[in-house]
């Protein structure tokens, strides 16, 4: 499925998915199962085990030659709460795509009302 047959809200949340919940740093145009699957509990309100996903998203970055950590920001902030030391750590500035503001959304089709 392309993702350009998706609903604006629908869109939102697949950008959601693909970027904070599920980075997989792959394209982004078609619609995977996995993030067909989170779409859809997301939607129907059913709960699904998020600590599980990150592990498994975690392990599947480590055994492919080319990949990424993922859930940089997400860990910063668990690291930083729990007082984890990150001196000597190289800090990397969100991509635009990493962040929502009016003009990302205004890109995925959404538009003020009223």
């Amino acid at each position: 499925l392309s993702t350009n047959s998706l609903s604006v809200d629908h869109r939102l949340l697949h950008h959601l998915i693909v970027h904070q919940l599920l980075p997989t740093g792959g394209g982004y145009a078609k619609l995977s199962r996995m993030q067909a699957f989170l779409m859809w509990c997301i939607l129907s309100k059913i709960k699904f085990c998020f600590p599980l996903l990150m592990l498994k998203t975690m392990v599947r970055a480590f055994t492919q030659k080319k990949s990424f950590l993922p859930f940089g920001s997400i860990l910063t902030k668990i690291f930083q709460h729990h007082q984890v030391r990150l001196e000597g750590e190289v800090a990397t500035k969100l991509k635009k795509e990493d962040t929502y503001n009016k003009s990302t959304l205004n890109r995925m089709g959404w538009k003020k009302q009223g």
